[in-house]
């Protein structure tokens, strides 16, 4: 009886750390007109990378030209969500669960270390940037990364630490990328 009720005290003190954090984004930005709504597309949107595969894929189609920076900012983002996936089998993070967060979106499952939205959409977003030469991931991962967080899912930890792995993968993947083409511009010397 004494572990049920630490964990009923536990859920009843106020907001501390990362929780607090968290009350304090949605105070802020959940009442706005249009911020859930927003916030829950983007969530749908980057649900196992999905959104990133088929705007990798319309690309690769409509620019044959650049059609393997393309696939390989999906093959990028595919593998950052993946790699999420493994890293939060492996820490097994609860998500946000006290009283004062409010979750507004489902989720898959009940992990949230690292945040894999945020680890595809920067992957996604760095690798597109090299397909397209637009400055995208100050414009892509700032608002999903937020996101993650209005919707109550993710710890800023989580969010940050999705981020960092996204970074890490499409800097894994550009380089290989590079490596291939060298290789293959030499073999065909």
């Amino acid at each position: 009886m004494r572990l049920a009720m630490a964990d009923i005290t536990a859920e009843s003190a106020p907001p501390r750390g990362e929780v607090a954090a968290l009350v304090g984004i949605q105070s802020a930005l959940a009442w706005r007109p249009g911020a859930l709504v927003a916030a829950r597309a983007l969530s749908h949107f980057g649900e196992h990378s999905l959104g990133w595969l088929a705007v990798s894929a319309t690309g690769a189609a409509l620019q044959p030209a650049r059609r393997r920076s393309w696939l390989v900012a999906g093959g990028g983002a595919f593998a950052a969500h993946a790699a999420a996936v493994v890293i939060k089998r492996l820490v097994r993070r609860v998500r946000p669960h006290h009283p004062a967060v409010a979750v507004n979106v489902g989720t898959p499952s009940s992990l949230s270390f690292p945040s894999a939205h945020a680890t595809s959409t920067t992957a996604a977003a760095v690798l597109l940037a090299r397909a397209t030469g637009l400055p995208l991931p100050v414009m892509l991962v700032p608002p999903m990364a937020l996101s993650r967080m209005l919707l109550g899912v993710h710890y800023p930890s989580d969010v940050a630490a999705g981020v960092a792995v996204g970074a890490a993968v499409a800097a894994i993947a550009a380089r290989a990328d590079d490596g291939l083409l060298a290789r293959a511009r030499g073999a065909g010397k």
